[in-house]
């Protein structure tokens, strides 16, 4: 099992940058494809981006590609998001999702489903 904890949310005003992280503790970090999703008020989760178990493989959401950057650091066992022109609309809950993967490297998943862990999530607050 791993545990999962985000930290780095907050509020911010629109065009502002923000860097989120998700520590992981517990089974071997890189035996895990890593996720964010994120939820807002009275929405769906939905996907935002997801790293492959090396990092060699991403995979974004079109409303944040170009403007979010998702990487990890096994040594540190932290995935993080990097935020940047950040909008109003990107104002929600983030949540750091983890799924054991002992076999492909290359393999993401924008599928809720398809990930075993989750953190408690950070919220993020865009101002316009």
């Amino acid at each position: 099992q791993v545990q999962l904890v985000e930290s780095g949310g907050g509020l911010v005003q629109a065009g502002d940058s923000l860097r989120l992280s998700c520590a992981a503790s517990g089974r071997t970090f890189s035996t895990y494809t890593m996720g964010w999703f994120r939820q807002a008020p009275g929405k769906e989760r939905e996907f935002v981006a997801a790293i492959s178990r090396y990092g060699g493989s991403t995979d974004y959401a079109g409303s944040v590609k170009g403007r979010f950057t998702i990487s990890r650091d096994n040594a540190k066992n932290t995935v993080y998001l990097q935020m940047s022109s950040l909008k109003p609309e990107d104002t929600a809950n983030y949540y750091c999702a983890a799924r054991f993967n002992s076999g492909d490297s290359d393999y993401v998943s924008r599928i809720i489903n398809r990930y075993d862990y989750w953190g408690q999530g950070t919220q993020v607050t865009v101002s316009s």
